[in-house]
């Protein structure tokens, strides 16, 4: 995986995600992946970067998202395994 960390915010309802997703990459040099719909109103986004800048987007992206609906979890892994990238959304490049 050619970023230090991935961060992940899940959230009950999608305004709250959007929420997160928007102040995440707002509040650091992240890249969005993208987002999730997890099954009974659980949306997860996911970002990546270096560990500093993940952290400082998840905690931003975390508290934009409890004012607006309901924080359910926030996770960053630092250093994730090359084998993670299989399972994660894959980003749109320029020539796509």
């Amino acid at each position: 995986m050619k970023y230090d960390a991935l961060g992940m915010i899940e959230t009950k309802g999608l305004v709250g995600s959007i929420e997160a997703a928007d102040a995440m990459v707002k509040a650091a040099n992240v890249t969005l992946l993208g987002k999730e719909f997890i099954g009974g109103g659980l949306v997860t986004v996911m970002v990546r970067g270096d560990v500093g800048a993940v952290k400082a987007a998840t905690d931003a992206g975390a508290a934009a998202a409890g004012r607006v609906g309901e924080l359910v979890s926030v996770h960053v892994i630092p250093r994730p395994h090359a084998e993670v990238e299989t399972i994660l959304p894959k980003t749109k490049t320029a020539e796509q």
